[in-house]
């Protein structure tokens, strides 16, 4: 059941890079995959209880992200990051095992937010009340 996890525990990122304008985190894994963030993706796919709730019905779609940039990044042990997002959000724990696969499943993933904005009549553009 685990075997997943074990050759997973394998990977871990040889650098992590917050672009110069904060909006975007790229991250170069020890087997050579390398992939690009939105900090707007990592925010709105935050693997915190806040967004992903305790069940998957529980789950929310963020809103109005579409801003929001990296205020720091700290390590938290030797397997994930927490990202600190400067609409204070900083909760979820980046694993390195996270990490790779929201690069792998990118496309997916974001266009499954994308799909779910519409659905719920949301925008990627922040309301101002």
């Amino acid at each position: 059941m685990n075997m997943v996890d074990h050759s997973m525990s394998d990977i871990w990122p040889e650098e992590l890079r917050v672009s110069q304008d904060r909006k975007t985190l790229s991250v170069t894994f020890n087997n050579g995959h390398n992939y690009s963030f939105p900090a707007e993706m990592l925010r709105v796919l935050s693997p915190s209880a806040e967004v992903q709730g305790h069940s998957p019905e529980q789950r929310v779609t963020v809103p109005g992200k579409i801003n929001v940039g990296i205020m720091k990044i700290d390590p938290v042990g030797n397997y994930a990051v927490r990202i600190s997002f400067d609409d204070m959000h900083d909760t979820g724990l980046f694993t390195w095992i996270y990490l790779h696969q929201l690069g792998e499943e990118y496309e997916t993933r974001w266009q499954g937010y994308l799909d779910e904005l519409k659905e719920k009549n949301l925008s990627r553009e922040p309301k101002f009340h």
